[in-house]
C-alpha cells in the first residue's frame, strides 16, 4: 500500500477535482451535516480556496486513489501574538480509515504550522463523533479552557 500526502496545487485540475469529490462526500455524511454541496459550491470551491490568504488543503491519496483530505485557515491568537493553523475539515474515507491517514495528514499540518511559526493548531469536532475524537486526542489535541473553573469552550455559530 502506497501512501502519498501532499499539499493541494488549486492550479492542478486532478487536485481539484479530488477535492470537491472528497468534500462533498464528507458533506453527505451525518458528521458533515448529511447534505450534499450546493453546485456553486462544487463550482467554486477551489478557485475561493485559491483566492483566501492562508488557506491550504492537503491531500492523500492511498495507491492513486484519493483517500482524505483537510482544508485548514491561517489565523491569529491574539494571547499569543502568534498566527494558528484552524483545521476546518477533516475527511477519510470509510474505506481507508484504521490506516493511519489522518495521523499522517495532521502531520503535514503541524510541519506546515511550524515552518509559518504559528503558536498552535485549532479544531472543532462534533460531540458525537467520537472515532474523530479519538484520533484527535491521539494526536495530542485536547478541549480547550482557560480556567477549569470557567469549563471548555463552546463553539458557536451565526449563519447569515
Amino acid at each position: 500500500m502506497n501512501i502519498k500526502i501532499l499539499s493541494v496545487d488549486y492550479d492542478n485540475a486532478q487536485h481539484c477535482r479530488d477535492l470537491v469529490d472528497l468534500l462533498n462526500t464528507y458533506a453527505k455524511d451525518p458528521m458533515g451535516g448529511g447534505s450534499a454541496l450546493s453546485e456553486f459550491a462544487k463550482a467554486n470551491i477551489t478557485q475561493q480556496l485559491a483566492l483566501t490568504p492562508g488557506a491550504t488543503s492537503i491531500l492523500c491519496y492511498v495507491d492513486e486513489h484519493p483517500a482524505g483530505l483537510i482544508n485548514c485557515f491561517e489565523g491569529f491568537s491574539t494571547f499569543e501574538c502568534k498566527r494558528l493553523i484552524n483545521i476546518h475539515d477533516v475527511v477519510v474515507l470509510s474505506e481507508y480509515r484504521g490506516i493511519g491517514i489522518c495521523q499522517q495528514m495532521l502531520q503535514a499540518v503541524e510541519a506546515l504550522a511550524k515552518e509559518r511559526d504559528c503558536c498552535k493548531l485549532t479544531l472543532e469536532v462534533l460531540e458525537g463523533n467520537g472515532p474523530a475524537q479519538s484520533a484527535y486526542l491521539k494526536y495530542g489535541f485536547a478541549g480547550y479552557e482557560l480556567d477549569p473553573k470557567m469549563g471548555k469552550a463552546v463553539f458557536w455559530q451565526k449563519s447569515l
